[in-house]
């Protein structure tokens, strides 16, 4: 079997036109969609297993980046791919708009005052990658400031990884078309009316700055230790596998063990 956890990985220093990057290439799945459905049910399994002993020897930790533009499945992606993961050991965390407090700091302090403790799993529903990819598009910064902040993100994640962080940075990447039947299904259900924001008509209208603003991102910040991942997004169940196949394979390289106890067990009774 190939390397799982390369799939549609990004190597460093590849250009990269997210064009040329099919949103509906199911290609690397094991079978059509039942198949693949079928396929991902024991990968959801195999990364709760893991996830427990990652969380039992409290040493390493795991920072998945869920990047994607509205509608892209980040929220989706977390519910299907770590349905079966202890909940004590996953953090996720959405990033909003700053608050005042927030911005009154630098753009990283509020992420890394998030990053995953020894242990855990931690997942970034939005994350830093804000910081140049929305700033860029609204122009909210002078192109400048969030162009020195490519090498600020790629030191920060340099950082995170010597200091025993596993990055794994995920862009579901989605087409027009299928961001313009998700939004109007949204609005065809009454109890989807929640997940609908106005404000996703303004960045749908900026589409091609967005489309830009991410394949300069993923070009710029794609490293060994924090690897970037094109996951063609518009089949939810081919993402959901793709999603799950990298971060098992990811966890498996780590060669975790369950730890040795302090003390020998083998006399030990209960009365």
């Amino acid at each position: 079997m190939a390397d799982r956890a390369r799939l549609h990985r990004i190597e460093p220093g590849t250009p990269v036109d997210l064009a040329d990057i099919g949103t509906a290439d199911t290609s690397a799945a094991p079978g059509d969609k039942t198949t693949t459905k079928a396929a991902t049910v024991p990968l959801v399994d195999r990364l709760a297993e893991l996830q427990e002993v990652l969380w039992a020897r409290r040493q390493e930790r795991v920072l998945v980046v869920l990047q994607g533009i509205d509608t892209s499945g980040k929220g989706g992606t977390v519910s299907h791919v770590f349905d079966g993961v202890n909940p004590a050991g996953l953090k996720v965390t959405s990033f909003k708009a700053p608050s005042e407090s927030e911005l009154e700091r630098d753009y990283l302090w509020r992420v890394h005052a998030n990053v995953p403790a020894a242990g855990e799993i931690g997942v970034f529903d939005r994350s830093h990658y804000e910081d140049v990819l929305a700033v860029r598009v609204l122009g909210l910064v002078p192109e400048a400031r969030w162009r020195r902040r490519f090498d600020h993100i790629n030191a920060f994640e340099q950082m995170l990884a010597d200091e025993g962080t596993t990055v794994v940075k995920l862009l579901l990447h989605i087409s027009k078309d299928e961001q313009k039947a998700r939004l109007e299904a949204r609005l065809a259900e009454p109890q989807k009316h929640w997940k609908f924001q106005v404000g996703d008509l303004d960045a749908r209208a900026r589409w091609d700055d967005y489309q830009a603003a991410f394949a300069d991102t993923v070009e710029r910040t794609a490293t060994d230790l924090a690897p970037w991942h094109v996951i063609p997004a518009d089949k939810k169940w081919y993402r959901n596998w793709a999603v799950a196949s990298i971060l098992v394979e990811t966890l498996e390289d780590m060669h975790l063990t369950w730890p040795v106890p302090e003390a020998d067990l083998s006399s030990v009774t209960i009365e």
